[in-house]
């Protein structure tokens, strides 16, 4: 049993676009298991300090989980203050397609959006890798 789970409505923590969640229906279905949520973290690296990352995951210990129809997101303790107010889109252009985070606690992104700085710090800025 999970003790420490949040429920939290997705306009609190995150947000996510109509083509995101369009995009992690599909994920999901593809893996067929009602397990899986969509988790969202954030870890040290990137040319700004800070990166994102998604993967489709099971609920852990300590999540927030924001109900969001018929699957769920899950943010772990220590990048729910990193992404906080965000909104996740899915991008499909001419550049490349993939999960883009529109974040108003970064005060510093990479040109590739992948990678951030926020007022409070955290993590060490590392050579850019995104080819832009």
């Amino acid at each position: 049993m999970i003790e420490q789970t949040q429920q939290k409505s997705e306009s609190s923590v995150v947000t996510l676009t109509p083509l995101a969640m369009e995009k992690i229906r599909e994920l999901l279905q593809q893996e067929n298991d009602p397990n899986l949520g969509l988790r969202i973290f954030v870890a040290s690296g990137g040319c700004s300090g800070l990166q994102y990352g998604m993967t489709l995951d099971e609920e852990q210990e300590g999540d927030t989980v924001i109900a969001q129809g018929d699957f769920k997101v899950l943010i772990d303790e220590m990048s729910l203050d990193y992404v906080n107010g965000s909104e996740i889109d899915y991008v499909d252009s001419l550049m490349g397609a993939g999960f883009t985070v529109n974040n108003p606690n970064a005060v510093t992104t990479c040109s590739c959006g992948h990678s951030f700085r926020t007022a409070s710090g955290g993590g060490e800025p590392r050579g850019c890798a995104c080819g832009r």
